[in-house]
């Protein structure tokens, strides 16, 4: 299963044009202009588990990194300073990285 199995291609790219800038990426923006944040709780968990690329059960800072690409090959990097502050918004235990439960709440509120 990709992301275009559950996102429509054209929500993506306008989610992805919209922080196109350098530390211009705002979670709470991209996932209500891509249409994550109107998906189902099993749709949501499917799309962690896509983005979990090394399949731990968690998104660790160096896979954060990357959220776009996962989205669309060519699509920039999250600066230090945007990944350092989707990890603070999402990881509610404090223990470093961003679990599925964490994911979801984060995309629902």
């Amino acid at each position: 299963m990709s992301l275009t199995d559950i996102l429509s291609p054209s929500d993506i790219a306008a989610a992805l044009r919209d922080c196109q800038a350098p530390d211009s990426f705002s979670p709470k923006k991209f996932f209500q202009i891509s249409g994550m944040s109107k998906k189902s709780s099993s749709q949501i968990k499917e799309i962690f588990r896509i983005l979990d690329n090394d399949q731990s059960g968690f998104i660790e800072e160096d896979e954060l990194k990357y959220f776009l690409q996962r989205f669309e090959c060519g699509a920039r990097v999250l600066t230090a300073s945007e990944t350092k502050t989707f990890l603070a918004a999402a990881d509610h235990d404090g223990d470093g990285k961003i679990g599925a439960e964490e994911f979801q709440e984060m995309v629902q509120a």
